[in-house]
């Protein structure tokens, strides 16, 4: 049997082999509060975007390019490259109640808990 040479740095876990889909994250956490200046407790969830307005400056404009001859002003996406999306954080201080926002982990799947 030939035995596959290992090079230093290689993982030797492999999410496929795993069969891990997603990551496991605590309700609470103990992290840096700006507002109060030192380590809290802090509740996670998970974030998610608001409807979008319609009478935004951005969607009004949008809108406006695309009357007319000429159609679409931006380029639609046919394809998406990506297989995940981006789960960002969101971390409510329980003393002071600042919320504030962890950047995106890519997974599959966050499960809170």
């Amino acid at each position: 049997m030939h035995r596959r040479k290992r090079y230093k740095n290689e993982c030797v876990f492999s999410i496929e082999k795993l069969g891990v889909n997603g990551m496991n994250v605590p309700k609470e956490a103990r992290t840096y509060c700006p507002k109060c200046k030192v380590h809290q407790a802090h509740t996670v969830s998970l974030y998610k975007p608001g409807k979008r307005r319609a009478l935004a400056k951005g969607e009004r404009h949008h809108k406006r390019e695309k009357r007319g001859y000429g159609g679409q002003k931006y380029p639609l996406q046919r394809e998406f490259a990506k297989t995940t999306k981006k789960q960002t954080l969101r971390v409510k201080c329980k003393v002071c109640g600042y919320t504030r926002h962890k950047d995106g982990i890519r997974l599959r799947k966050l499960v809170i808990g």
